[in-house]
């Protein structure tokens, strides 16, 4: 894997907190980092200009989505993922394990794969670790994730530890079917609430030395307290030289705390779902523009936000735009929010350089729960 590095730049003395630079095929990602989640080889409302100007340098995309619609061979044809979307900066694709797992009341699964029906046109579809790997290595992103089985929160000890030995058997399967040296295929590390569970799962999969790991199946429903009593046990324990990713999350609290516990990576649909629903990020809290006290405000969302939103437009004018049901409102409140979080990961990453991480991130770090 001589395309990819992973060079840890700077430590917290307080926490496992540190920075790093990830290299890839398509250019570094300066850690800590929120990546923005284009589900369809797009950001839902931007273009890739756009989303580059937000800081972004690093976007997901979604395998299962892109296997229904248009199609992994059509991206491939295109020259891959990038060039489809005209994003020329790193890039992920997720194993499409999480979609099977959302769809419960479609699929059933074995321990060779996933047998779900398409939501699409009712067709039933056979998914494989084999064949999600050859998927992404179609689709052509810079890093690639194992097929897991995320287990839901809730269904017991037992089902738990069949699903992560599950996990194990398929990671294996995914290397074996794994093709290009171009793209980094990371691990997933499951377990659920149980830690000693996690911990084992990440003895198993880091005596495998693929490039990257990341926790998965925290952010499926469980209570927020859960969920950092498992990344602040698990974070520490994945290899130093390697990055870590924390997959599903992207609120301020979560993104510290785990920053904190060692995490690099982090992914969300919040800003731009939240941009939809006519919200904003500003300063930790969620605005809704189309409230009563916006429509005559002529101040900028964040009058210290360098976003083009907010060095351009007013409160008002947003307000008025969600009111109207005016499609630029979901463009410029997604360039805000986006902006906002990876500019949030960038401050954590420059008070960590600074030594001011536990100083400047006091609020955020107190215990979730």
């Amino acid at each position: 894997m001589s395309n990819f590095s992973f060079q840890c730049q700077a430590r917290c003395g307080h926490t496992h907190a540190r920075t790093g630079v990830f290299s890839t095929p398509h250019g570094i990602v300066e850690t800590p980092r929120f990546m923005p989640v284009g589900t369809l080889a797009n950001v839902k409302t931007l273009t890739p200009a756009q989303l580059k100007e937000t800081g972004a340098q690093m976007v997901l995309s979604n395998t299962y989505h892109l296997h229904l619609q248009p199609g992994e061979e059509i991206v491939k044809r295109a020259g891959g993922v990038h060039k489809f979307m005209g994003w020329s900066g790193p890039m992920l694709t997720d194993s499409g394990g999480f979609q099977v797992f959302s769809l419960s009341e479609m699929r059933s699964i074995t321990d060779d794969g996933v047998t779900f029906r398409s939501p699409r046109d009712g067709q039933m579809i056979h998914l494989t670790p084999e064949r999600s790997i050859q998927i992404q290595n179609a689709l052509g992103a810079d890093v690639i994730m194992a097929f897991d089985e995320c287990p839901p929160p809730g269904v017991g000890r037992d089902a738990v530890e069949k699903a992560t030995e599950r996990t194990y058997d398929w990671l294996k399967r995914c290397i074996q079917a794994h093709e290009r040296s171009d793209q980094a295929l990371f691990g997933i590390v499951q377990g659920g609430e149980y830690l000693d569970l996690r911990a084992e799962a990440v003895r198993m999969l880091t005596d495998l030395d693929l490039p990257g790991y990341a926790i998965g199946g925290v952010s499926v429903g469980e209570a927020p307290e859960v969920i950092d009593q498992v990344v602040q046990a698990t974070a520490p324990l994945l290899p130093l030289d390697k990055p870590r990713y924390l997959m599903g999350v992207g609120t301020y609290r979560e993104m510290v705390r785990a920053i904190a516990a060692g995490i690099d990576l982090f992914d969300c649909v919040i800003p731009t779902r939240l941009a939809r629903h006519g919200s904003a990020l500003v300063g930790g809290e969620r605005w809704n523009v189309k409230n009563a006290r916006f429509r005559e405000d002529f101040t900028p969302l964040d009058a210290s936000c360098p976003c083009y939103t907010c060095q351009n437009f007013t409160r008002a004018y947003l307000s008025h735009l969600l009111r109207a049901q005016e499609l630029l409102a979901y463009t410029l409140l997604s360039i805000h929010n986006i902006t906002e979080l990876v500019g949030f990961t960038q401050r954590i990453r420059a008070a960590i350089a600074e030594g001011t991480f536990t100083e400047e991130f006091a609020r955020w770090l107190a215990p979730i729960g």
